[in-house]
């Protein structure tokens, strides 16, 4: 997308949406629950907003949600994109770029992914530190120096001082918590045992389908991240089973109340 697309679609919600944010936050698979945390002040469908792509996938519900959380305004993505649905990377993390042009300081993401560390369980939660992109690199292509520069250095992608209150409100909070390295494939297939292999092998701790792409836009732009990750299936040898969507979505609802305790409580500690 254009920068020339970004900016009328951010001139377009600041039309209809008088709030504005200072933090924005992309809810995972079946992670949309904190948005019951919200006070709600305005929502929009993603259908009604000029350039925005659509969600396709289940436990994805498709609005921008604008309101306060921990006392602080935010924008929500109830629903993300994904390379695999046939968005371009652009799509992608085009709801990234508008956000930032409507103002966020910081970006807050959630997912659901596999596991490959033995350590892990079903149900874990993992505060992403760094990631490996085995995906198309979303800033391919012309670079709009007014977002950012040409090479961004990707050597803090993940804010440590988050990370750090993160981890004080979950150790507060009596939450296990572990920290970790996500690895960024296409999908939408999940993972052979080979590949859950590989991706042990190269050093990752979970595996998923999306962030890093929103991830790097959000550093291209200077945006700190912080993300978590729920762990929803194993991919640790003998502990493969066949895995299904409704699987997923199981596993992130028993364990979303406590990512929703600890994003609520960062927020608002900012």
């Amino acid at each position: 997308m254009s920068l020339g697309q970004i900016k009328k679609t951010q001139s377009f919600i600041k039309s209809r949406i008088p709030l504005a944010p200072e933090f924005g936050i992309i809810l995972g698979t079946g992670l949309g629950g904190l948005v019951k945390e919200i006070a709600i002040a305005h929502s929009l469908s993603y259908e009604e907003i000029p350039g925005m792509p659509v969600s396709t996938v289940e436990g994805h519900s498709g609005k921008l949600i604008f309101g306060t959380l921990g006392g602080k305004k935010v924008v929500a993505m109830q629903g993300r994109f994904h390379f695999y649905e046939g968005y371009s990377m652009e799509q992608v993390v085009f709801p990234v770029r508008v956000m930032k042009q409507l103002g966020i300081k910081k970006l807050f993401v959630s997912n659901a992914s596999g596991g490959v560390n033995p350590d892990f369980a079903v149900g874990d939660l993992m505060i992403i530190t760094d990631h490996i992109s085995l995906l198309p690199n979303p800033l391919i292509g012309k670079n709009e120096e007014e977002l950012g520069v040409r090479f961004p250095d990707m050597s803090d992608a993940y804010d440590k001082e988050l990370i750090a209150k993160a981890k004080s409100i979950a150790e507060k909070n009596k939450i296990k918590i572990h920290e970790g390295i996500y690895v960024g494939l296409t999908g939408p297939t999940l993972e052979t045992p080979a590949e859950y292999k590989f991706i042990r092998t190269i050093g990752g701790d979970t595996v998923g389908m999306s962030t890093v792409p929103e991830v790097i836009a959000a550093r291209h732009m200077e945006l700190p991240v912080f993300a978590m990750s729920i762990i929803t299936d194993l991919g640790v040898e003998g502990k493969i089973v066949k895995t299904t969507l409704e699987d997923v979505l199981r596993a992130a609802g028993k364990a979303e109340p406590m990512l929703t305790l600890i994003m609520k409580e960062l927020i608002a500690a900012l």
